[in-house]
């Protein structure tokens, strides 16, 4: 990742994002075991919406040897296309949640790996909340029955 976790500068400047990309690769490739290692370019995530230099980042850490490399809260399918077609062939992924952003149409723009983050986790959250205000305001449980049953959750679980 290259934020920096600074208010004021959230991104780390670009050399030492690449110097860092670069030490973590060499720390992959020295382990008894497979790494596959991602590098990510935060802007986005970060409120910096330049594709220019999270483009020239990502290629950055793509020929430091990052195996994967991501660039989460990517704008739009136009703004994915260009990021595959300027890393290719090294693999990209992507941060689902956008409603336009389908696995077929990430997948014919050349992504290779989606990364749902905490969707999932606040979807369950966001049902959690609706059943207990229910609960609280209405006096009623008709949102518990929306859930999957405990068969359905041991069959998913198997």
């Amino acid at each position: 990742e290259d934020a920096s976790d600074d208010a004021a500068r959230p991104i780390y400047d670009f050399a030492l994002a690449v110097e860092r990309v670069a030490a973590a690769v060499e720390a992959a490739r020295s382990l008894p075991f497979p790494f596959m290692l991602t590098a990510r370019a935060e802007n986005f995530l970060h409120r910096r919406p330049d594709l220019d230099d999270t483009i020239r980042r990502l290629q950055a850490f793509a020929v430091a040897g990052a195996d994967i490399v991501y660039a989460p809260l990517l704008p739009d399918l136009d703004a994915v296309r260009r990021v595959c077609e300027a890393v290719a062939p090294r693999p990209v992924n992507v941060l689902a949640g956008r409603r336009d952003f389908t696995v077929a149409a990430l997948a014919e723009l050349g992504v290779r790996r989606v990364s749902i983050g905490s969707a999932m986790s606040r979807v369950a959250y966001g049902a959690l909340q609706r059943a207990a205000q229910e609960i609280r305001d209405l006096g009623t449980f008709g949102a518990l029955g929306e859930g999957a049953s405990m068969a359905e959750i041991s069959r998913f679980m198997a």
